[in-house]
């Protein structure tokens, strides 16, 4: 072979062979590398597509799946909406129901107050024209036309009755609505205490020298008769009792017909078993007739001798005119007149002072309180204190009505009747019961007991204040030094000792009636600086 073929024979068949070889090594490598990196590409490429399509599988997914989210939030706001819609539906509804339901309840409040206003109205038209129907209906033989034209001007369109009879001689001069004043009987209200004061002056619960309670401090009983103190009455009354109290009223003429010479006179009532002490105050469960407190008023001025009150009939018994007395008061003559310092510090300066006269000597006794279904003012009196020539009684019913009213229309009566009175004392307080004079006032503490009245149902106190210039002139007008007003103590803070009985309701509200004095304030504050 080493002969047949050289060396470099073979180099030259083996070396291309071997470059062939490699060469075609490396294009199969570099085919097998590119189909490698084809492999790889495509793979990259699959996974890419695998990827994506992954991806887009997921964000469909997603999308399909926030799709359904919003679909279903969508469901839900709608849902939601309709439910807030049908829920602001019904709240719209309900407001609407309840703006309704306030509307009617305002017309019905509104209907209830009109038709209230209305029956107050009619009650208060009913009570004027039942007054004038029976002031048209009374029997004035005998009586003093005169005076009754008086009484009658004085009542005016008040809702009410009259009495003016001679206290000392029980000729009656007048009876304006004989049906109220004789044949039915009306509560007392505060005019009860003057049975209180005299039942426990003569039970020695108050002291018959100072007038204390039991020698208790604060108001004695000429400021608490003057001012009408409830407090104070019925202090006394508890101690008095139930069965006294009626006894001494029975003696005072209550309860039983006066023998009054008219047809159907009304025997009043008296309150048996009540133990209120209202009874004592105000008069719960009594009821008087205005001839009754006309009676009472001028037996206790005349030391306790109970008149007969008639009326003359005809021209005989007017010429012939003689006094009866039914009865004597079975009892001291001091502790029956006790009580008129009291009365005649009311119409000087205590709850009838307004509209009086203070020259003409009235002494009296207010009363207000709820009677009937409406208020009642009440008026007993007489004048001239120190030898009394008439006894008027004054008796209103209306929801104004207090006895301050009732006083004002006797005051007017008073003054018809001035030229007939004729003072011969006017120093009774200081020559009878020894109290002393006061020739001037404090004001100040006249302005503030003033208003410190409570003579009425509900206890409150009676707001009208008194005018210092009204107090100054009524100085003036008194005409003498020796006029006695009752010194009035501090008033002790009185807890209350009972409560409303189930005829102290009004039948309607009350209706509060503001005044402004600053008009005459001005004028008066004018007047003194002229």
């Amino acid at each position: 072979m080493r002969l047949m073929f050289s060396k470099n024979f073979f180099v030259r068949i083996f070396l291309p062979l071997v470059v062939i070889g490699l060469l075609f090594c490396t294009n199969a490598l570099a085919q097998k590398s590119k189909k490698a990196v084809v492999s790889k590409k495509a793979v990259a490429k699959r996974t890419d597509t695998k990827d994506r399509d992954a991806k887009k599988d997921r964000k469909e997914k997603l999308t399909a799946k926030t799709r359904d989210k919003k679909d279903v939030k969508s469901k839900k706001d709608t849902k939601s909406r309709a439910e807030s819609k049908k829920a602001l539906a019904e709240r719209r509804r309900i407001e609407a129901e309840r703006r309704a339901a306030i509307a009617a309840e305002h017309r019905r409040r509104e209907q209830a107050r009109r038709e209230a206003i209305a029956r107050k109205l009619a009650f208060e038209r009913g009570l004027r024209t039942e007054t004038v129907e029976n002031i048209s209906k009374d029997v004035t033989d005998g009586e003093d036309l005169n005076i009754r034209s008086a009484a009658v001007k004085a009542l005016g369109s008040r809702a009410g009755s009259v009495v003016v009879m001679e206290a000392q001689t029980g000729k009656v001069l007048t009876i304006v609505n004989q049906n109220w004043a004789v044949r039915s009987g009306i509560k007392p209200c505060s005019t009860i205490k003057l049975v209180t004061g005299i039942a426990a002056l003569n039970e020695n619960v108050i002291d018959k020298q100072d007038g204390s309670l039991n020698g208790n401090g604060g108001r004695g009983l000429d400021d608490s008769m003057a001012y009408s103190g409830n407090g104070y009455f019925q202090r006394a009354g508890v101690k008095v009792g139930n069965a006294k109290m009626i006894d001494y009223a029975k003696q005072l003429g209550l309860g039983e017909p006066t023998g009054l010479n008219t047809e159907g006179e009304y025997a009043g009532k008296l309150p048996y078993g009540n133990t209120n002490a209202r009874i004592y105050s105000h008069g719960d469960d009594f009821e008087v007739t205005g001839v009754q407190l006309a009676v009472m008023v001028s037996a206790i001025t005349n030391g306790g001798r109970r008149v007969l009150p008639r009326v003359p009939r005809n021209n005989v018994e007017r010429a012939k005119f003689q006094p009866f007395y039914r009865a004597d008061v079975q009892l001291p003559s001091k502790s029956v007149r006790r009580v008129i310092p009291g009365m005649m510090g009311a119409a000087e300066y205590g709850t009838a002072r307004r509209n009086m006269d203070q020259t003409l000597g009235v002494a009296g006794k207010t009363g207000s309180c709820i009677s009937k279904g409406t208020w009642v003012g009440l008026f007993a009196s007489v004048a001239p204190v120190e030898r009394p020539k008439y006894s008027v009684v004054v008796i209103t019913r209306g929801q104004r009505e207090r006895g301050k009213y009732a006083a004002a229309v006797a005051a007017d009566i008073y003054r018809a009747l001035g030229s007939q009175i004729v003072r011969t004392d006017r120093s009774l307080a200081q020559t009878e019961f020894n109290l002393k004079p006061r020739t001037s006032l404090d004001l100040t503490t006249a302005a503030k007991t003033a208003s410190d009245e409570e003579d009425d149902d509900t206890d409150a106190t009676d707001t009208a204040s008194t005018d210092v210039g009204d107090i100054n002139n009524t100085m003036l007008n008194k005409g003498n030094g020796n006029v006695i007003v009752v010194p009035s103590a501090p008033r002790p803070v009185e807890k209350k000792l009972v409560a409303k009985t189930v005829d102290s309701k009004p039948l309607f509200p009350p209706v509060v009636i503001t005044y402004d004095r600053s008009g005459e304030e001005k004028k008066a504050k004018k007047g003194k600086k002229q």
